[in-house]
């Protein structure tokens, strides 16, 4: 029981073992240099399959620059996590909450290139953990029967250190970073994703997501917001009581509005084409998840005016650039549930 305890209060650790399969786990590393030049997702996981030889750990490798993408697989018994902490070893690959070594080769399609080095991540901001709320998805990281679940394992960071890309150096001294994870059975038939940390103040830090979450013999559309300024986070989610006003997708951007009984924030998301990550289907990694790393965020955030939340004042409104954007799945279907649920 405490194994069990200090588990789910640690949300960035591995949560797979002894889990049975279907079952994925990722982490999600956004690395920017200091000149905006080089941006990065490195996102290493491990997939089990019902059939065992569709088991095995990867790496993905996202050029948000050029939008290309690059998948390594690596034998399941190549992936090593520790118990107490967040270390995860794929390979000769490191991955822990402050640090990053990689030594990727070239992928067949040459679509990335190798990439070799070590990333240093200082100041990091991890969404806090309660008994109540362990973590970004509040109460219901408790709920055992989950299809999937998000943890956030800082929302904004330093950057130190070098990597060789297809034998060019990129330097992230003065960089920032973001690392989040999703662990679970599988991805929700559809979702929209959008994170920066990229806006006019330093220290700004905006992640949000919207899903289909299934429910007992239902569903419902669930979202997590969370959005940090001076050194406070505002949280907006259904477990907060939050509500969806608005929301308009295409395959272009979003158009998103959620409100609770003291702040409305209004979101604008364009984003241009980017590359093609892997996500997990119930038997195999086969589900293609267009991902950009150049989309543009405008986030308004007003103190509301009471029960006819009406804004009042603005708190914030700037724009996050280098925005990674997902738009993914039954769209239609979100809609409705959103419409049914206002």
């Amino acid at each position: 029981m405490a194994f069990w305890l200090r588990h789910l209060l640690h949300p960035e650790r591995y949560h797979g073992r002894g889990r049975r399969p279907p079952f994925i786990e990722g982490w999600y590393y956004r690395l920017i240099d200091s000149c905006e030049q080089h941006r990065l997702a490195v996102i290493p996981g491990i997939y089990l399959g019902k059939d065992s030889g569709e088991s095995h750990a990867f790496i993905q490798v996202l050029d948000g620059v050029r939008g290309a993408a690059t998948y390594h697989r690596f034998p399941s018994g190549e992936f090593r996590a520790a118990r107490d902490r967040f270390e995860v070893r794929i390979g000769d690959n490191l991955f822990t909450p402050d640090r990053l070594v990689l030594d990727l080769p070239a992928d067949d399609a040459g679509a990335v290139g190798s990439l070799q080095g070590e990333i240093g991540m200082a100041d990091l901001t991890p969404w806090p953990v309660t008994l109540r709320a362990p973590g970004i998805m509040g109460p219901y990281a408790w709920v055992p029967f989950m299809e999937c679940y998000h943890g956030v394992v800082s929302m904004d960071h330093s950057l130190t250190g070098r990597l060789a890309m297809a034998g060019e150096e990129i330097t992230f001294d003065g960089g920032r970073g973001y690392t989040e994870k999703d662990w679970g059975r599988s991805f929700p038939a559809a979702w929209v994703w959008m994170q920066t940390n990229h806006f006019e103040t330093s220290g700004t830090s905006l992640t949000a997501s919207i899903a289909i979450i299934p429910w007992l013999r239902g569903a419902f559309a669930g979202f997590i917001i969370g959005l940090q300024r001076e050194r406070t986070l505002h949280r907006l989610a259904t477990w907060t009581g939050a509500r969806t006003d608005h929301l308009a997708v295409t395959d272009s951007g979003v158009e998103w509005v959620v409100s609770d009984r003291s702040l409305r924030l209004e979101m604008t998301a364009a984003c241009d084409p980017g590359g093609q990550l892997c996500g997990p289907g119930r038997e195999r990694m086969h589900v293609r998840v267009n991902e950009t790393l150049n989309g543009r965020v405008e986030a308004r955030l007003s103190q509301t005016g009471g029960e006819g939340r009406s804004p009042a004042e603005v708190l914030f409104h700037e724009t996050g650039r280098h925005a990674g954007v997902e738009i993914q799945g039954d769209l239609e279907r979100l809609g409705s549930m959103i419409q049914k649920q206002s």
